[in-house]
C-alpha cells in the first residue's frame, strides 16, 4: 500500500462521515406548519442553511465517488 493510497482512505473515510452527518440533519419534508399541526400539503423551496446542507451533501457525494474511483486506480 502506497502512501498515496493511504492518504485517499483516510480521506475517504472524513467525506464518509461529514457525508452522513449532512445527510441526517436534513429534515425530510417537515416544515413548521407540520410541527403546529399543519398538513403537507404545500411545496416549499429549500432556503438559505436548508439549500446550502442539500447542495454541501450533493459535493461531498461526489467527492466519496471520487475519492472511491481513484483509489481503485493509486496501488
Amino acid at each position: 500500500m502506497s502512501q498515496y493510497s493511504q492518504y485517499l482512505t483516510i480521506a475517504q473515510g472524513i467525506v464518509s462521515v461529514l457525508l452522513i452527518i449532512a445527510i441526517l440533519l436534513q429534515q425530510r419534508g417537515t416544515a413548521m406548519g407540520s410541527a403546529f399541526g399543519g398538513g403537507g400539503e404545500t411545496y416549499s423551496t429549500r432556503r438559505g442553511a436548508e439549500k446550502k446542507l442539500y447542495i454541501g451533501s450533493i459535493i461531498l457525494g461526489v467527492l466519496f465517488i471520487g475519492l472511491a474511483i481513484l483509489n481503485l486506480f493509486v496501488k
